[in-house]
């Protein structure tokens, strides 16, 4: 998995390209593998730079990549039908940001992962819906029909609002499946592609 993006770097890239940042928390890896996947359905597209933030660790340069992207998509795992107590962190340190509105406009996208095939990943959903809507962001599901019940299957959860994916209790490069991880790469181009038309 790519590590996250060279903060100083991204800071200088040229004003042409359209930025997203995937902002994630994962306890285990499972969710960071849908995020690295969603980046690399992004990058697919040109005049796209697509990275990773983990919630954990935030500092100035974390701050400032999220506070100059035009797309943020946020991710976490499902804990008692919630988001995590790592990623609900990030969503209040947000608060000065919301009060300038500072992120209105920008597009937003979420997505989570739980255990169970249902897992109340909804729940999730709609409440990193919410924070985006709290911040005047312009939110895009996943207008993708499934293509069946199968793990190898797109949108196989068939979910709208966001992306939707599952892991079992195994090894990150095992699960969730290769239908969830395409589905992210569909989802991240999506993204990219719905950028470049906001332009």
């Amino acid at each position: 998995m790519a590590n996250e993006l060279n903060t100083q770097e991204h800071i200088q890239k040229n004003g042409s390209t359209r930025r997203m940042c995937v902002v994630y928390h994962s306890a285990y890896g499972h969710t960071a593998r849908v995020a690295q996947a969603i980046v690399d359905g992004a990058n697919r597209v040109e005049n796209i730079d697509a990275n990773l933030i983990s919630v954990e660790h935030m500092d100035h340069y974390k701050w400032e990549i999220l506070d100059q992207a035009d797309v943020l998509v946020f991710g976490s795992p499902t804990y008692m039908g919630s988001v995590t107590g790592q990623f609900k962190l990030f969503m209040d340190a947000t608060s000065s940001r919301w009060i300038s509105r500072s992120w209105s406009g920008k597009l937003a996208a979420g997505f989570a992962n739980s255990g169970g095939l249902s897992g109340d990943k909804l729940a999730v959903l709609q409440q990193i819906c919410l924070f985006a809507m709290q911040h005047g962001m312009v939110w895009s599901g996943l207008p993708l029909m499934s293509q069946g019940h199968e793990v190898t299957d797109l949108n196989r959860l068939a979910s709208f609002l966001g992306l939707m994916t599952q892991s079992d209790n195994l090894p990150v490069a095992q699960t969730p499946p290769t239908g969830d991880i395409e589905t992210a790469h569909w989802f991240g181009q999506h993204l990219a592609q719905l950028a470049q038309r906001m332009q």
